[in-house]
Order: C-alpha cells, then sequence, then structure tokens
C-alpha cells in the first residue's frame, strides 16, 4: 500500500511497515486470500438473479488483515489514505526519497542490536512463519531485561485482523517496560498536532495488542481463521533450518503458533508501562523531541472501531473536516479528489467519531 497521513517530509509509516514486511521474505504476499470474490451473482431456483451485495473495502481490496499503520493514517485523512492504496503511482518523488531513507534509518537500528537474515518461502505460511519466528526469538531477550527492535505484534478488534511491528522495546531504570517509536522527518522542527495525533493512536494500538498478546487473549486457532492459514501445512526445509538455529524444532505451521501462545502467555513479560515516541530529523539524525504518549484504554478501542467501521463496510469514507482543509494543500491526490469536490459544492456536513469532552 502507498504511504498516505504524513505531513510534507514526514516518512509514512504504513510505507515503511509494507517495506520492511516485503523485505522480510519472498513469499506470497499473506494479504490475500486466493479466494474467489465472495460477492458474485448467485443464481436462484426462480431463474432471477439475486442482487450482489456491495463489497467491504477488505473484500475490495482482498485483505485478510489490517497493519496498525493503516488505522492510524486514516486519523490523517481516510481519503487520502485510499487514494494511497488505489493509485501509489501518483506519489510525489520527494515522498519516495524520504521513505527509501527512513527504510535505511530504521534497518540501520534493527541491525545494531541483531542480524538480518533473509530466509527463503514458499508458502504463506511460511511467510508468516517468519513474523512468528522473529517474535519467539526476542522473547528470550526480553526476560532477561534486553532491548529488542523490530517486534512483530498481532491482534484482533472488531473481529479483523491486525498486525503491527514495534520499533523498540527496552526495560526504564525503573524496571518498567517502554515503548519507543522512531519518526524520522524530513524538516528539522518537530511535527503538528494533527500529526502527533496520528502517531499517538498507532502506538497506543501498539500497547493495546502486545498487552492482549501476554495476557493470552490471542488463540492459534483465531489466528489461522481470520488470515486463512493451514494449522496443518508443512514449514518449508528452510524455515525448519532456521527455526532450528533459533532454538525451535517444528514440522507445521501449527506448532510455531502453539509455541507461540505459550511462549507469550507462560513467560514473565509485563504489559507495557510507558510509551515514548522520538522524533528525529532525517538529514543531521538529531533528535528533535520526544513525546510520552497516555494510554486511555476506552478512547483507544473508540477510535479503532470508527476506523474499522469503514474497512467492515458499515459507513462511506470520510475525508478531512473543514477546519483541517490545509492538509490538502500537501496531497498528491488533491486535485482528484472527491471528498475536497462535494465540500466545495455543498455545504459541510461533519462527520467522524465523536470527540471527547
Amino acid at each position: 500500500m502507498a504511504g498516505q497521513g504524513s505531513e510534507p517530509g514526514e516518512l509514512s509509516d504504513s510505507e515503511l511497515l509494507r517495506l520492511l514486511e516485503e523485505a522480510g521474505d519472498d513469499a506470497l504476499q499473506p494479504g490475500h486470500s486466493g479466494k474467489p470474490n465472495s460477492s458474485s451473482d448467485l443464481p436462484l431456483e426462480s431463474g432471477k438473479m439475486k442482487r450482489k451485495r456491495a463489497q467491504t473495502p477488505l473484500e475490495k481490496y482482498d485483505l485478510n488483515y489490517l497493519c496498525v499503520t493503516d488505522l492510524s493514517t486514516q486519523s490523517w485523512c481516510e481519503q487520502q489514505m485510499v487514494y494511497g492504496r488505489e493509485l501509489p503511482q501518483q506519489q510525489a518523488p520527494e515522498t519516495v526519497v524520504l521513505l527509501n531513507t527512513g527504510k535505511s534509518i530504521h534497518l540501520a537500528r534493527e541491525l545494531e542490536v541483531h542480524d538480518v537474515v533473509k530466509v527463503h518461502t514458499t508458502s504463506k505460511e511460511d511467510s508468516w512463519a517468519i513474523k512468528i519466528l522473529n517474535l519467539l526469538s526476542v522473547i528470550p531477550v526480553l526476560q532477561a531485561g534486553g532491548c529488542v527492535r523490530e517486534l512483530p505484534v498481532f491482534g484482533i478488534i472488531e473481529d479483523v485482523f491486525l498486525m503491527g511491528i514495534i520499533d523498540e522495546l527496552c526495560y526504564s531504570a525503573k524496571g518498567e517496560l517502554e515503548l519507543r517509536e522512531l519518526k524520522t522527518r524530513g524538516r528539522p522542527f518537530m511535527p503538528s498536532g494533527a500529526q502527533k495525533k496520528k502517531d499517538y493512536f498507532q502506538v497506543c494500538l501498539y500497547k493495546y495488542i502486545f498487552d492482549a498478546m501476554v495476557q493470552g487473549q490471542l488463540k492459534p486457532d483465531v489466528i489461522t481463521s481470520h488470515i486463512h492459514l493451514r494449522p496443518e501445512q508443512p514449514l518449508g526445509s528452510h524455515i525448519r533450518e532456521h527455526a532450528q538455529k533459533v532454538g525451535f524444532t517444528v514440522t507445521c505451521f501449527g506448532d510455531l503458533l502453539e509455541l507461540m501462545y505459550l511462549n507469550m502467555t507462560l513467560s514473565d513479560i509485563p504489559s507495557i508501562d510507558c510509551l515514548k515516541i522520538e522524533y528525529s530529523h532525517q538529514e543531521s539524525n538529531t533528535l528533535l523531541g520526544t513525546e510520552v504518549v497516555q494510554f486511555e484504554e476506552e478512547k483507544v478501542r473508540e477510535r479503532a472501531q470508527y476506523y474499522l467501521a469503514y474497512w467492515k463496510g458499515r459507513r462511506e469514507v470520510q475525508g478531512v473536516e473543514i477546519e483541517e482543509a490545509w492538509k490538502c494543500q500537501s496531497c498528491s491526490y488533491s486535485e482528484i479528489c472527491d471528498w475536497r469536490r462535494k465540500r466545495a459544492e455543498g455545504p459541510e456536513q461533519r462527520s467522524g467519531p465523536k470527540k471527547s469532552k
């Protein structure tokens, strides 16, 4: 998916996540189910055709899961996010440069704590096995009080499967488990309040999902049913060899799922205590500032429910409110934006989640 939801000069986290995923292995894209379209016309006994149900965005884009950054970018501009998925070729060249630079910075940070090895995959189960092995390999490090980076996490909200990659987890001097998210910027100053709002929501979703995992709420069968994976599928030889190198003997995908569930729930890894976002200037590698984010579970859940309602076809796509129309000035899709045109033609109609008092 093409990155959206960023200010000019800001690294798009959705695009970075997709790039990191694609760099991790050469398996089939896990977001594709490979199933026929579920909304095709069906013949009735009377000889008439049943009117087909409108596709949800999840069905339209053939997605079995969403990334955390898919939801967080909706808080910047949902309409822009949709155009980014449908028309990635219209992405500005300078944005591509920033994305590539950001990817390199994140990779360099990851290599500071562990090596990155490319493993050949032959099935969708192999592709997801790599993600799970990445998670399993860092659990002992967390148990020993060490620092880990690029940690994959999975969860369910509103019956939608979500995946994310946490930049860094480490322990503070007080013994608290801290999540640290790095945001690289093309401009040498802190982001606007609107950008911070998007970033705050992203790290709160990471905590929500991670905490649920260590509390045993993500069962193996939930994963396979949502992403249409086969637990009995034998793992490829390269995956089995890699698993042995990191200390696990497995034969099928279901073995790894059970190991992940047991290791996450039976370990003494705590819930995340503190959320921090570090903003850094790409060119100078200068730390611009650090934001400490307050986690409010009810508000996080409400916002997630609202954004997921679009993906599940319960509401239409929404653009920015009139007071945030300044975002359109830097948008690659402003000239073709239906939302912008409709707002110019008629009176404004407010939309979006209710603001907390």
